[in-house]
């Protein structure tokens, strides 16, 4: 992570220097996907996820044509928000990771290179922009919504839903339609 903030600082440097260069600093700007982090967010994020998820399980029970909808979602709504949550986390792990792995790795080798210029500033920047980058995306979103399927299936819907079958319909509705598809949208555009 120093070096990291060493080459920003580096790049802001060379600026200064040669400015018909046009160089942009891209690692300058928090990604969109690392603003969930910092509580001033959770303002606003933590109870449009509860909306979120709450609309997700009613909707999900109403298509199932369950009985009982409200008390179910009493009894689950607040372990589906926090199972969201969470799942939520690993996924950010997995974005902040592309990241890091960048501090571990010689900017001057031919890998770091690539690494830097194909996954650290896509992942954090445009995911579309490279083919590696959205991929790993990708595979953070998916590996977002399998935790969200693990844990609502075996915790969050345990004791208000005890049908496996139907447990297992509303999990993997909450896995679909929750998962964390915004580590998609380019925080490029914001800037």
């Amino acid at each position: 992570m120093k070096r990291y903030i060493v080459n920003s600082f580096n790049i802001l440097k060379n600026i200064s220097k040669n400015k018909k260069h046009g160089i942009v600093l891209y690692n300058m700007i928090f990604p969109l996907w690392l603003l969930w982090i910092f509580p001033v967010t959770w303002i606003v994020v933590l109870p449009a996820n509860l909306l979120i998820d709450l609309l997700v399980l009613s909707l999900s029970m109403r298509c199932l044509k369950l009985d009982g909808r409200k008390e179910i979602a009493k009894k689950a709504v607040l372990k589906v928000w926090i199972a969201g949550f969470v799942s939520d986390f690993i996924g950010t792990i997995m974005m902040i990771c592309a990241v890091l792995i960048d501090s571990f790795l010689d900017y001057q080798s031919p890998l770091g290179a690539w690494w830097y210029e194909n996954m650290t500033n896509a992942v954090s920047l445009n995911p579309f922009e490279t083919l590696p980058a959205f991929l790993w995306t990708a595979a953070c979103i998916l590996i977002s919504g399998i935790c969200i399927y693990q844990l609502n299936f075996r915790l969050a819907l345990k004791k208000a839903v005890p049908d496996t079958a139907i447990r297992k319909k509303l999990a993997l509705s909450l896995a679909v339609f929750t998962a964390p598809y915004l580590f998609l949208l380019p925080t490029a555009w914001f800037f």
